[in-house]
């Protein structure tokens, strides 16, 4: 999909129906970085409404997540985010990361406040000459024109006091100048529909995007109960573990069950769906394939 990359993301998502976007991470390595661009390759007759790359905690990817969001802007026909964190930056220094970006062409950017060094469930300082809140990030980001995503929490943010916190956190970067937001990864259609109709009770329109990140075996429900900070529901747990022993049956329900989760929020009206890739195709294309979604 070729498109004005300084568009409004939410004037994109409902001229395009419904949304597809896809989230990669800055690669460690040369073989991580061809793993990454086949999974692009891959994934790009899909025509996403955009691409996002993740930027690592305290900055450490930042100059792979600069190049490598320069270089989707430059080699690719997709709509490249960039994400930046609070985390360990000055307000100096990300202003300074936003103009690097802006050079390399790209006008989008995944403001977040981002997860302390402890995880999502250890207490948040700010860096001193920091901010406080994304926000204030999405403010100093909209200050220079970039147009902004943000995150959304369909379960408790571990630190939060209550869900309606959540949403009042919500509007408040719509209000400060978001125009799109992504959800963590969840499990439960019904708790996405709340979260929207808390946000829309509260008079803010912004498209919420589910973020989708399918549990493939056992050891993938520990770690994705650590990177959302709360645990992964029962009846997921019971579905994966009932084929313990036989991985490929053990995948193939983590297929069926994402695909089951994508169905009824579609059905709900989401406005489309963001995959948490892992820098691979494989996963989504079987979702995809399995939701008649085609080339």
């Amino acid at each position: 999909m070729t498109t004005d990359r300084g568009r409004s993301m939410a004037e994109l998502i409902a001229e395009g129906g419904r949304s597809f976007s896809f989230e990669f991470f800055p690669p460690a390595d040369e073989a991580g970085e061809e793993q990454l661009w086949n999974a692009i390759s891959a994934l790009e007759p899909y025509r996403p409404t955009f691409v996002s790359v993740t930027y690592g905690a305290g900055g450490s990817s930042r100059d792979t997540t600069v190049r490598l969001t320069s270089r989707i802007a430059r080699e690719t026909d997709l709509l490249p985010v960039a994400h930046l964190t609070c985390v360990g930056h000055t307000r100096e220094e990300l202003d300074a990361i936003l103009a690097e970006y802006a050079a390399g062409g790209v006008r989008h950017v995944m403001a977040l406040r981002g997860d302390p060094e402890g995880g999502p469930r250890a207490e948040w300082t700010a860096t001193p000459g920091g901010l406080e809140y994304a926000s204030e990030l999405v403010a100093l980001a909209a200050a220079r024109d970039f147009r902004i995503g943000v995150a959304a929490f369909p379960d408790r943010h571990p630190t939060s006091p209550s869900l309606d916190h959540d949403a009042d956190v919500l509007v408040a970067k719509a209000r400060a100048g978001a125009e799109f937001a992504v959800t963590q990864m969840f499990f439960t259609a019904a708790d996405y529909v709340a979260l929207v109709e808390r946000v829309r009770a509260k008079g803010v329109d912004i498209p919420v995007l589910p973020g989708i990140m399918p549990i493939l075996n056992l050891a993938a429900i520990s770690r994705q109960s650590e990177l959302i900070g709360a645990d992964v529901p029962d009846h997921v747990v019971r579905r994966i573990s009932a084929h313990d022993g036989d991985p490929a049956r053990m995948r193939a329900e983590g297929i069926a069950l994402a695909t089951e989760l994508c169905e009824e929020l579609l059905d709900g009206g989401a406005p489309g769906l963001h995959f948490y890739t892992l820098n691979r195709s494989r996963a989504t294309l079987e979702i995809f394939e399995q939701l008649n979604i085609r080339v």
